[in-house]
């Protein structure tokens, strides 16, 4: 949130020197806007994103019990909630279908995926000549890194309404790893193979985790696989906030 805030204000400053763009008289675009034609609008910074977050990722567990993807195929839930609900508030905020799905995506992902949705919806739009979509990408991200930072404040009292005090002091040991090395490396590549074929408009974002995930888990190239978990993830971080800030 400090890089997007940050970009706000460098992109609202007298004159807007950090957005202009280029003259053609030698006179280059604002830096700000640079990063946004260059890095944000081609989804090159999501995508660097998620391939620090793949080499970040364990999903021994997932793998060990697979079963539990149907939790995570229950959060997408919160999905079609937020979609439907922006359309219901259509007469309100003159919301069309292209800006529902950059909202509704916020309701069962994270800030890059927010960003990365909300940016194809907004080429889309800006591609068809009957529909005026309005330039949502920075609102979406705000409000989907924000509510990943309220989580600690939001579920604590949910928790407690939902469960008793029993329940919460059961005490959870952590499943044996029982998965091989080669079933780790198989995963990503896997995943890649079947997700790319049967849904080829995610295979953009899933491909790039998956690679993350194979640095980290085929044990060879442990320098990428850290430099992707820890240096490249934080250039990147700082870059995207500041672009996705500076479209508002």
């Amino acid at each position: 949130l400090v890089p997007i805030s940050f970009g706000v204000l460098l992109a609202n400053l007298p004159l807007g020197e950090l957005v202009k763009p280029s003259s053609g008289e030698g006179e280059p675009m604002g830096f700000l806007l640079f990063f946004q034609e260059n890095g944000l609008h081609t989804d090159l910074l999501p995508l660097l994103v998620f391939l620090g977050l793949g080499a970040l990722t364990d999903f021994s567990p997932v793998i060990s019990n697979p079963k539990t993807l149907l939790l995570g195929a229950a959060a997408q839930a919160g999905v079609f909630v937020a979609l439907i609900g922006t359309l219901l508030l259509n007469p309100i905020f003159d919301f069309g279908l292209l800006e529902a799905s950059s909202i509704g995506i916020i309701g069962g992902a994270d800030g890059p995926t927010t960003i990365f949705i909300s940016t194809r919806m907004r080429e889309i739009g800006l591609s068809l000549s009957s529909y005026e979509m309005k330039d949502i990408v920075g609102a979406t991200a705000v409000a989907a890194y924000s509510y990943m930072a309220l989580v600690p404040l939001i579920q604590p009292p949910i928790i407690k309404l939902l469960t008793t005090k029993k329940e919460r002091q059961i005490t959870m040991p952590a499943p044996k790893n029982v998965v091989t090395k080669r079933a780790k490396i198989l995963f990503p590549i896997i995943c890649t193979i079947v997700i790319g074929v049967l849904v080829p408009k995610a295979a953009p974002l899933v491909g790039i985790l998956m690679f993350g995930n194979l640095m980290r888990e085929c044990g060879v190239v442990e320098r990428l696989s850290n430099t992707a978990q820890n240096e490249l993830m934080n250039i990147v971080v700082i870059i995207l906030g500041l672009a996705v800030g500076s479209t508002m």
